[in-house]
């Protein structure tokens, strides 16, 4: 069975509202860099490598050997995407207490 790296970076993007919150990892972005909003520099490092990686096509283990080649991609994907949702997660919740200054968040906890 063959899989091409478009088809599992389809697999991988299912993670729950992936999709919803592609504009959101952008404001997120463009507010870190003018300072607005602050956050770890390699919270948002290890996940643009991981892309960097999936789509470059130099691989650890290359892409023609069969399945393996192509766990790798899968297996870093899998692994950075989670770390981007819960740091957009953090951010959709410091953007909402922003945005709402009246509302007080005491205490919250991000659970996946």
């Amino acid at each position: 069975m063959k899989y091409s790296k478009f088809k599992l970076a389809q697999e991988a993007i299912k993670h729950k509202g992936f999709l919803q919150k592609i504009p959101s990892v952008f404001r997120m972005i463009k507010l870190y860099y003018k300072g607005e909003y602050k956050m770890k520099f390699t919270d948002i490092l290890l996940p643009a490598l991981a892309l960097i990686y999936v789509v470059s096509p130099i691989d650890i283990i290359p892409d023609f050997v069969p399945v393996i080649g192509a766990l790798d991609d899968l297996a870093i994907l899998a692994l950075a995407i989670p770390l981007l949702m819960k740091e957009v997660d953090k951010f959709l919740l410091w953007e909402s207490q922003r945005n709402n200054p009246n509302s007080k968040i005491i205490d919250a906890e991000i659970v996946e």
